[in-house]
């Protein structure tokens, strides 16, 4: 998903325009499975990548399917990339809703399904804090640093909100799980 950028305006062609934003995911690859197994998989055609844009009309039979970066995402784009899973399929959702680059006016489809499913049988919602971060500690203290006044005026409008109305505007952690 796009982070306020539009793929239309950079030069060259699809692949030119979207492998900037495959960078972290060609990396994760690279580190999980090694240079050589990941080409071999694209080659197999194992691994597909794709602009959520180009998502609308398929179904996605017999696969694993990840959506990163969905705090991006409108509602009407995440209710789509959902509508597109097939029989035998998985599909996970990441993001962090504390990195939102929409228009401050535009609901996050990311804080939207979590709103609407949280009751659907067979969807599981897993929220992450500072304690998961797998990178350099000082990054978890960032973390905390960021979310500290979040958590203060979260917590205000929590004692005066009706429990249904502040879940639609909460600002939960949901990101990447550790590897193991």
């Amino acid at each position: 998903v796009e982070a306020g950028e539009r793929l239309g305006f950079l030069p060259g062609d699809l692949s030119q325009k979207v492998d900037p934003y495959l960078r972290p995911l060609y990396d994760a690859l690279y580190e999980l499975m090694g240079l050589e197994r990941v080409q071999k998989a694209f080659e197999r055609q194992q691994i597909e990548i794709a602009p959520l844009a180009f998502m609308r009309g398929r179904t996605l039979n017999h696969a694993f399917v990840i959506l990163d970066e969905a705090q991006n995402t409108t509602p009407e784009q995440m209710k789509m990339f959902l509508t597109r899973i097939g029989f035998g399929s998985k599909a996970v959702v990441t993001g962090d809703v504390s990195q939102i680059d929409l228009p401050r006016t535009q609901l996050s489809g990311l804080v939207d399904a979590e709103r609407v499913l949280k009751r659907v049988q067979g969807i599981a919602i897993t929220r992450l804090t500072s304690a998961d971060v797998v990178r350099h500690p000082l990054v978890a203290r960032i973390v905390d640093a960021y979310d500290a006044p979040h958590r203060a005026s979260q917590n205000r409008r929590d004692d005066d909100a009706d429990p249904d109305v502040s879940a639609a505007v909460a600002r939960p952690r949901v990101a990447r799980k550790k590897r193991a």
